[in-house]
């Protein structure tokens, strides 16, 4: 499986604000599998497309 990084959300966003869930759920609509991820080494919200590759199964 391959990973793309769509978007990179800082995770002290304001209080209540869900951006990452928000870019990913617009991605979604338009039929994209977005999801999002928490990146621990930069504090970071990552929206992710998961690919899957010949080799996974």
């Amino acid at each position: 499986m391959r990973r793309t990084v769509l978007e990179r959300f800082p995770a002290g966003g304001p209080r209540g604000s869900w951006p990452a869930e928000e870019f990913a759920r617009k991605r979604r609509d338009e039929g994209q599998p977005a999801e999002v991820v928490m990146d621990l080494e930069s504090d970071a919200f990552l929206v992710v497309v998961v690919q899957r590759t010949p080799d996974s199964r």
